[in-house]
């Protein structure tokens, strides 16, 4: 396995949506790596995130407008780093696994890496969600060209260049209109395997077929512009 080099100050900001996820948010930031800083997005917790969040010394930044990708707006437009990444705040992923992405953007090797998701147990990622996924990652392989297997939560790129790309999608399309419109701007896009745990509470997208639909409905509707 190759080694991974370590990231220096201020070089990378998590961006880490959020929505009722207090019983998880110790797990997951006490495992953000040395050198990264935590921005905490609250999309309108009900349960005590915020304060969660600032006591493990996360920056948290309020959105009122619910939705996926408005939280994920938000806490771009909140950091300041070189580096913006993107990872859920539901202990399904270590953010140290954003360490080896973040290097293979430094390193030149892509201009977006999305991580793609191994699931460590058959329950961590149930089968409805899975099939999903993979149908949605086929179509926008098709209208991009680029070699993804996952549109999952974790993603990293530049910060200013990511912010220029204009994502609009406030909702659960925000992941699927990122590759679109990175891909349209010429990005290098790779993957970067992440082990996905079983989450921390109860789910509000992958985990319920709701969610799984408005998921499906929401990036559908990017691919179709």
């Amino acid at each position: 396995m190759r080694s991974v080099s370590p990231v220096t100050d201020a070089e990378v900001d998590i961006v880490l949506p959020c929505l009722n996820e207090a019983a998880a948010l110790p797990w997951v930031l006490d495992r953000i790596p040395a050198g990264m800083r935590a921005i905490v997005v609250d999309n309108g917790s009900s349960d005590g995130s915020a304060e969660v969040a600032r006591a493990g010394g996360a920056l948290v930044v309020e959105c009122r407008q619910r939705g996926y990708g408005a939280a994920c707006h938000a806490g771009a437009q909140a950091a300041t780093a070189e580096l913006v990444a993107f990872c859920d705040c539901d202990a399904t992923i270590d953010p140290g696994a954003i360490a080896a992405m973040a290097r293979m953007i430094l390193d030149g090797q892509a201009e977006l890496v999305v991580g793609r998701r191994r699931p460590a147990t058959l329950r961590a990622w149930p089968v409805h969600a899975r099939l999903a996924n993979r149908e949605l990652a086929r179509r926008v392989r098709r209208r991009t060209g680029a070699r993804l297997s996952d549109l999952g939560p974790v993603r990293v790129a530049r910060r200013e260049p990511y912010l220029a790309l204009g994502i609009s999608d406030r909702r659960a399309g925000y992941p699927a209109e990122t590759v679109v419109r990175a891909a349209d701007a010429g990005w290098r896009i790779v993957q970067s395997d992440v082990v996905y745990l079983p989450r921390a509470g109860r789910s509000k997208v992958t985990g319920t077929v709701r969610g799984t639909v408005r998921a499906i409905r929401d990036m559908s509707a990017v691919l179709s512009r």
